[in-house]
């Protein structure tokens, strides 16, 4: 049985979503597009909405599920693709995200539910070049400005559209009436350097539409162990730091830098380890001048010999490239990305951070006796 083919069109920047998927409407014959508005959630519903290029083909309301209207969404999306699809009346189904919906997220809900009739060709971030760095530096709650998709929604803005960025391996291009400033594309650039950029007038959308999309492989891509980072890069006033090293970070001095450093930058992520965790892969993700310190799992210097059968060959392919006759994988690995970057201000407060010769000459024991500044953020008491 021939599968419908499905696109997820994303992104806050919603007058560019509803461009592509209108662009995807008219360039597709036989395509229709599929629509959950959550802000309807806080009156218990959510509203769904399909449509073609002619106009709306049917509408609903769709009962809140826990309270959250995302779930709704989670509950919904699939019976109502697979209807579509039962329908054998469209070709492509275009699957427009509500503005704070997230791609991997609804990826893998698609993909996971094991559809034998639905087949994920392709997943599109619409994007207002003006506005990247404008959402970049957002660090209000979803809650303020009315876009969380749950009472315990805590993502930020900023957070939120540097996912909905990073995850999509093409980005559709929104033109204005003027042509986009130099440096917001070359912010565009460097924050996802692998993705293709398209405009909404190229009919290459269309194509990429159903070009097919592998979810392991972006979710191996997402992974702090082996996340394609973006590469040293200056241009039009916006640079990019990639900072490498394979000694340990000194928690204390560290914890005491990280305000400095997360501000440093509009955007910065990574993987990093602490002298008093050493067996421990912290990831770091901050955008809009918050930072999000997580703990990955630990490092694969750290696991016995049998358990390396069961990790991915990714994850053991990135960690080869890292190898330290010492110290295997741990390693320092941090990029950021801003406007007006100081990259000598910033490699100087980094290293620092890191342990002294003569800390690092004491050796494990002697680190893991150093204050866990880190406690508080990786251990917290519930």
């Amino acid at each position: 049985m021939e599968r419908l083919a499905l696109v997820l069109v994303g992104g806050l920047h919603a007058d560019a979503r509803r461009a592509t998927v209108e662009r995807l409407l008219r360039s597709v014959p036989g395509s229709v597009a599929l629509h959950h508005d959550l802000a309807s959630a806080v009156e218990g519903t959510v509203r769904r909405t399909v449509r073609d290029a002619g106009g709306t083909l049917d509408a609903g309301e769709v009962p809140l599920v826990n309270d959250c209207a995302c779930c709704a969404l989670r509950e919904d999306l699939v019976p109502e693709l697979e209807r579509l699809a039962a329908g054998r009346t469209c070709r492509l189904a275009i699957v427009e995200l509500w503005d704070s919906v997230e791609p991997q997220a609804m990826a893998e809900v698609v993909t996971g539910c094991g559809s034998a009739s639905l087949s994920l060709t392709g997943v599109i971030t619409a994007v207002d070049p003006a506005r990247v760095l404008e959402c970049l530096g957002c660090g209000d709650d979803l809650a303020e400005v009315g876009l969380a998709a749950a009472a315990s929604d805590r993502r930020t803005v900023a957070d939120t559209w540097a996912r909905q960025l990073e995850y999509a391996p093409v980005l559709a291009i929104a033109t204005g009436e003027e042509a986009a400033e130099p440096a917001d594309l070359a912010l565009l650039e460097q924050l996802h350097p692998t993705a293709r950029r398209i405009s909404l007038e190229s009919a290459e959308l269309a194509a990429a539409a159903l070009a097919g999309f592998d979810v392991a492989a972006a979710a191996a891509r997402q992974h702090p162990a082996c996340a394609l980072l973006p590469q040293e890069a200056d241009a039009d006033g916006v640079g990019t730091l990639v900072w490498q090293h394979t000694r340990p970070f000194h928690p204390e001095r560290l914890y005491a830098a990280l305000e400095d450093l997360t501000c440093a930058a509009a955007r910065s992520r990574g993987r990093f380890w602490l002298a008093d965790r050493p067996d421990t892969l912290l990831s770091w993700d901050a955008a809009g001048g918050a930072l999000c310190v997580e703990n990955s799992g630990p490092w694969l210097v750290s696991l016995p010999d049998a358990a390396w059968e069961m990790v991915p060959p990714l994850r053991r392919a990135a960690a080869a490239l890292d190898w330290h006759p010492e110290h295997g994988d741990r390693a320092q690995h941090l990029v950021f990305t801003s406007p007006g970057l100081d990259r000598e201000g910033l490699s100087a407060l980094l290293a620092s951070c890191l342990l002294t010769d003569a800390e690092y000459a004491g050796g494990r024991s002697a680190w893991k006796g150093l204050p866990p500044a880190f406690d508080e953020l990786l251990d917290p008491v519930s």
